[in-house]
């Protein structure tokens, strides 16, 4: 399966597969059709809470993936809907942040890909 992260103000390629927003917000000074997000899920990202106390600050960098992997395990249904749209084929998670190494795209990444991805079989 192929699973990719990207800006989602970086420009859209045939590659990217499904689109899916993973963030709580919708982007600044982006519209939803130059966006080409295929899927929101808003609520597969961080909380406000814990949103507003990183705050994309490197230094909190360790203590949010540890917070958010576990908001992450309380909602299985929300998974669910993420791993069943990665299984229908190619799929990036986008995300709006200017930080790409620390982000809530690279902590969902790292935890599908080692939990396991579905299969397109699915």
């Amino acid at each position: 399966m192929s699973l990719h992260i990207k800006r989602v103000y970086d420009e859209p390629a045939k590659s990217d597969g499904t689109r899916i927003l993973v963030d709580r917000l919708w982007p600044r000074g982006l519209s939803k059709e130059n966006a080409h997000v295929d899927l929101w899920l808003k609520d597969v990202a961080p909380s406000d809470e814990l949103r507003k106390w990183f705050g994309h600050e490197p230094a909190r960098w360790p203590e949010f993936r540890a917070r958010y992997r576990a908001e992450i395990k309380k909602n299985p249904a929300q998974i669910a809907l993420l791993r069943q749209a990665i299984g229908k084929g190619p799929a990036t998670l986008v995300y709006g942040a200017k930080d790409e190494q620390h982000n809530q795209a690279v902590v969902l990444y790292e935890f599908l890909t080692r939990n396991g991805l579905p299969n397109a079989a699915d």
